[in-house]
C-alpha cells in the first residue's frame, strides 16, 4: 500500500467533525414513526397507548439506526439514551396530568363560594360545603406541625452537632429510620390507644388526629434538616470557634442561618406530604358535619376524611341525576386538597430561593 493510499483513510480517522443529522431529524423520525404505526393499530383495532407504544418502539430504532448509518456509534448511543430518558419521563408525566384532568374536569364546577363557606350541618341531598373539613384540615395540620418542627430540627442538630459516633446518636437514626417506613395507620392506631388510655374509649378528638401525623412528619423533618445542616461548611464553624464563639451560638448564628433554607423546604414538603393522609385521622379524629374549631373537643372533620364519606356515602342519586350528589361534592374536596399541596410545594420553593445563603 503506498503512501497515497494511506494518507486519505489517515485523515478520515483523524477529522475533529463528522456528519451530523439535522436538526429536525428526530421530528421527521418521529412522525413516520406515528404514521406507520397507525396502520397495524387500525387494522389490528388497538387503542391509543398500544398505538403509541409501537411508534415509540419504531422510534427507538429508527433514530439510532440513522445516526450510526450517519454520524457514528457514539451519536447512535447518544440518540438512543436520550430518547429512553426522554420515553421515561413521558411515561412518569402522563398519569400525573391525566389525575389532575380528572380531577378539574370533575371538580371544577362544584367549586364556588357556597361550596367554600358553607358545612354539611343539616344537609340533606344537594347543597353543602367543605368549610368544616377546611377549617379540620388546617387545624389539625398547624398543631402537627407544631409538635413535629422543634422535635425534627432540635433531633437534626443533636445528630449534627453533638451525636457524632454516640451511641444515643446512632439509636436515634435508627429509629429515625424505623418511623420513616411507619405506615399511616398504624400511626392512627398508636394515637388512638395512648388517647384511650387518657381519656377514655370513646375518645375523638382532632388533637389525637396532630399526634398521628406528627409521628408521620416527625422523620421527615429530622432527615431533610440533618442534610441542610450537614452542608454547611465545617470552616465556617471553626472560624466562629476561633473568634471565641460558645457552639451553641455557633449553632443559632452561623449554623442554622446557612441552613435555614433547606429545613425550612423540608418542613413544607413534610406538611404537604401528611395533609392528605386518611387513615389516621378516620381511626383518631373522626367526622361531622358542623364546624369544630376546638382540637381538644369532640370530633374533628378533615378533607381526606370528608372525600372518603362522600365516595363511600354519596346520598341517594335525584330524579333525572347520573349520580349522587356526594360524587360531585368529593370531586371538589379533592380539587380543593390537590391545589393546597400545590401551593405548599411553591411555597416551599419560594422560601428556599429567599433563604438559600447569598453568591459572589
Amino acid at each position: 500500500m503506498t503512501t497515497s493510499e494511506v494518507a486519505p483513510d489517515l485523515a478520515a480517522s483523524m477529522r475533529l467533525s463528522h456528519p451530523r443529522l439535522p436538526r429536525w431529524a428526530p421530528v421527521l423520525v418521529a412522525v413516520l414513526a406515528v404514521a406507520a404505526a397507525g396502520l397495524p393499530a387500525m387494522l389490528l383495532g388497538w387503542s391509543v397507548v398500544g398505538w403509541l407504544a409501537l411508534a415509540l418502539v419504531l422510534f427507538l430504532v429508527a433514530l439510532p439506526g440513522w445516526s450510526m448509518a450517519v454520524e457514528n456509534n457514539r451519536a447512535a448511543l447518544d440518540r438512543l439514551m436520550t430518547t429512553l430518558i426522554w420515553a421515561a419521563f413521558g411515561i412518569a408525566v402522563i398519569p400525573l396530568l391525566w389525575l389532575i384532568w380528572t380531577v378539574v374536569s370533575k371538580g371544577a364546577s362544584v367549586i364556588n363560594m357556597e361550596f367554600l363557606t358553607y358545612s354539611m350541618r343539616n344537609v340533606v341531598g344537594e347543597g353543602g360545603g367543605i368549610y368544616h373539613a377546611l377549617i379540620g384540615t388546617l387545624l389539625v395540620t398547624a398543631a402537627a406541625a407544631a409538635i413535629s418542627i422543634p422535635v425534627g430540627i432540635f433531633a437534626a442538630i443533636y445528630l449534627v452537632e453533638y451525636g457524632k459516633g454516640t451511641v444515643l446518636g446512632r439509636w436515634i437514626t435508627f429509629l429515625v429510620d424505623v418511623m420513616t417506613g411507619i405506615p399511616s395507620i398504624v400511626a392512627g392506631l398508636f394515637a388512638l390507644s395512648l388517647f384511650v388510655l387518657l381519656f377514655g374509649p370513646e375518645v375523638r378528638m382532632g388533637f389525637g388526629g396532630s399526634v398521628a401525623l406528627s409521628l408521620l412528619m416527625i422523620p421527615i423533618v429530622v432527615r431533610s434538616a440533618e442534610e441542610m445542616l450537614r452542608l454547611v461548611p465545617g470552616d465556617l464553624r471553626e472560624a466562629s470557634y476561633a473568634l471565641g464563639v460558645p457552639k451553641w451560638r455557633t449553632i443559632t448564628r452561623v449554623v442554622l442561618p446557612t441552613a435555614m433554607g433547606g429545613i425550612i423546604t423540608g418542613v413544607t414538603l413534610a406538611i404537604a406530604r401528611v395533609i392528605g393522609e386518611t387513615a389516621p385521622l378516620l381511626v383518631i379524629a373522626g367526622k361531622t358535619d358542623s364546624v369544630n374549631a376546638n382540637l381538644f373537643n369532640e370530633r374533628m372533620s378533615t378533607l381526606p376524611v370528608y372525600i372518603y364519606y362522600s365516595f363511600t356515602q354519596p346520598g341517594i342519586t335525584p330524579p333525572g341525576a347520573t349520580e349522587a350528589p356526594g360524587i360531585a361534592r368529593a370531586w371538589g374536596a379533592a380539587l380543593v386538597l390537590i391545589v393546597i399541596v400545590m401551593v405548599l410545594n411553591l411555597l416551599a420553593r419560594v422560601i428556599g430561593k429567599f433563604f438559600a445563603p447569598k453568591k459572589g
